[in-house]
Order: structure tokens, then sequence, then C-alpha cells
């Protein structure tokens, strides 16, 4: 095997070991969330009224426009993945970037969300959340918990594009070495993905 032949072959395995890896990752996320989902299904059976009550307090537009913006980021970000194949890095900058106006702006309701339920004094620890009854305790100690989570996520994901998107700019991510911003985009779908399923769990079963 010839000095190229086997540069290409160890490439090539390098980026098949990576995208194992982020696969193997992405799975034991979906453990995590499908657990957090189970616990929400199991305690929703036995508080049913309770959650109904709950679920009254979350805001179904504000849930509703972020389904639609993660959504959209979803599509960015993997036609981002298809412009840099096809050698078009600009392109590739501009749908990272308009990827990440739109995870701002899922922050920006995120924030708003959670601040109309902290005037409220709906949040884990408050003297109104004491004396919910159990059920409601339950639910909105779920809803931070799993929205939360999946924030925390957002932001991760932010980061992560951020540092795809500034290396595809000094050229380390072209049309021939891209495993990093695939690996990316298929975060940023999981990330919508667990979206999807937490909203209407959350803010159409009531």
């Amino acid at each position: 095997m010839s000095t190229t032949e086997h540069s290409e072959h160890s490439e090539y395995i390098d980026s098949e070991t990576g995208k194992m890896g982020m696969w193997l990752f992405l799975f034991t996320e979906i453990f995590l969330f499908g657990g957090l989902f189970i616990v929400y299904s199991v305690m929703r059976a036995k508080y049913g009224e309770d959650f109904h009550h709950g679920a009254l307090e979350l805001n179904a537009f504000i849930g509703a426009t972020n389904t639609v913006v993660l959504l959209v980021s979803s599509m960015t970000a993997a036609m981002s993945l298809t412009a840099i194949q096809k050698n078009q890095p600009k392109v590739a900058i501009a749908l990272i970037f308009s990827t990440l106006l739109l995870a701002g702006v899922f922050m920006i309701n995120k924030y708003f969300e959670y601040g109309h339920k902290f005037d409220l004094h709906l949040y884990p620890g408050s003297e109104v959340m004491r004396n919910l009854p159990k059920g409601e305790i339950m639910f909105f100690g779920l809803y931070f918990l799993m929205t939360g989570l999946h924030l925390f996520h957002v932001v991760v994901g932010g980061v992560l594009l951020t540092i795809v998107m500034l290396r595809v700019k000094s050229g380390k991510i072209n049309s021939e070495h891209f495993l990093l911003l695939e690996n990316g985009a298929l975060y940023w779908h999981l990330v919508d993905l667990i979206w999807i399923f937490l909203f209407p769990l959350l803010y159409l079963i009531t």
C-alpha cells in the first residue's frame, strides 16, 4: 500500500470511528431523555388531574413557536453540511450562522417563558409551589428538569456549531474534511428531536 493510499485509509477509519462515537453518544442521550419521558408518563397516569392543571399554566404559543424555530434550524444545519460537501464554504457559514441565530431565538423565548413562571412563583422551592397539590409539584419539577436539560443541550449545540463555523472559515473544515460539521449537525438534529417529543408531552396533552 502506497503512502497516499495508507493516508486515505487512515482518514477513512478515523471518519468512521468519529461517526460511530457520535452515534453512541446520541443513543446515550436518547436513553437519558427516554427515561425522563417514562417517569413523566407514569406520574401523569398517577396524577392526571394535577398534571392537567399544571399544563394549563404553560404557554402553548411560545412552545409552538420554539418548535417551528428548531425545525427550521435543523433544516439550515443539514443544508450547511450539503453546502460544504459541494465546496461552498461561504454558503455553509451563512447557514450555520442562521442556525445559531435561530438557537438564540429559542433561548430568548425560553427566557421569557421561565421569567413568567418565576413572576408567578411557579418554580421548585417557592412558597407557592410548596402549597400546590403533590401532582402539580411533580409536574413543574419535571417541566423545569426536562426543559432545563434540553436548554443546556441547546447551549452546548450552539457552542459546538460556533466552533464548527470558525473552522469552516479557517478552511480546516472543507469539502474533503467535514466530520466535525457532520457530527455537529447530528447533535443539533438530536436537540430538535427531543423538543419534538417535549412540546406535545408538556404543552398539548392537557
